[in-house]
């Protein structure tokens, strides 16, 4: 996860854009209008919405007053989708937060952790992330989907996901899954994405990187090697694939993990 921008007690009118590829986390500390094409919805103050990119929205105050909001906009990894599915994270819907100090707490963590260039600031700004996002999924009146009860073939997507992390550096053929489970190339990423939050694609990437970041830690083995080993032809693409997901080079993070 990147952090790329994070404001606290805004009192300005929110701009109507879609805010490219980042996810943007709201919390409105007053009542809120949400619009959404034609959609419109009101909330009260202290609710939260994470926004994924893709929506163009707008923000008014609501009874006539000012609207005073935080916000973060971060740019998330497969990984850090895949944990957004594991806990339900409600997204593109307003939330009432049931603990709102609890979350202005971390936010201002967060705030502060950013002007701060200590070694651990993105593992601690990444930790308190996902503190908010517990928050805001972490209530018991909410519907939430329980063990993919109601997607068919879970048992069987489910079991290929645990082997693609068990055998990073195995050639996943999508061709070869679709045949031996008897369905078409598109129905089968409908039902992966539904019931994980990622594509099967985005879960080989991220299984390989984990491998190849203990292999990093543990190892003294070359960096060309370790991208052979983690199934990479090219150690360029390699390479640009770990500092999209971890957010420094191979080098770097043999680096920090060394110090």
């Amino acid at each position: 996860m990147k952090i790329n921008s994070i404001k606290l007690n805004c009192r300005q009118r929110i701009p109507d854009e879609n805010y490219g590829s980042d996810t943007v986390l709201f919390v409105f500390r007053t009542p809120v209008i949400m619009k959404t094409g034609d959609k419109e919805i009101k909330a009260a103050g202290y609710t939260a919405m994470v926004s994924t990119s893709g929506y163009r929205r707008s923000f008014l105050p609501a009874e006539g007053g000012k609207l005073v909001y935080d916000y973060i906009s971060f740019r998330s990894s497969a990984a850090d989708r895949q944990y957004a599915a594991s806990i339900n994270l409600p997204l593109d819907v307003p939330v009432e937060l049931k603990e709102p100090m609890t979350v202005a707490a971390l936010m201002r963590n967060i705030k502060s952790r950013s002007l701060y260039k200590g070694k651990y600031r993105s593992e601690f700004m990444e930790l308190a992330m996902r503190l908010i996002f517990l928050a805001i999924s972490d209530d018991p009146g909410r519907q939430t989907v329980s063990g993919g009860e109601d997607i068919p073939r879970y048992n069987e997507l489910k079991a290929l996901r645990e082997a693609i992390y068990d055998d990073p550096v195995n050639q996943w053929s999508t061709d070869e899954i679709c045949s031996e489970m008897g369905i078409s190339h598109t129905y089968f990423h409908r039902l992966y994405l539904k019931a994980f939050g990622v594509t099967c694609r985005q879960d080989v990437i991220e299984s390989r990187l984990m491998y190849a970041a203990e292999l990093l830690k543990s190892t003294d083995m070359p960096i060309t090697e370790i991208a052979v080993e983690c199934g990479y032809d090219s150690e360029s693409y390699f390479m640009r694939q770990f500092k999209q997901h971890k957010g420094c080079t191979p080098t770097e993070f043999r680096r920090r993990n060394t110090e």
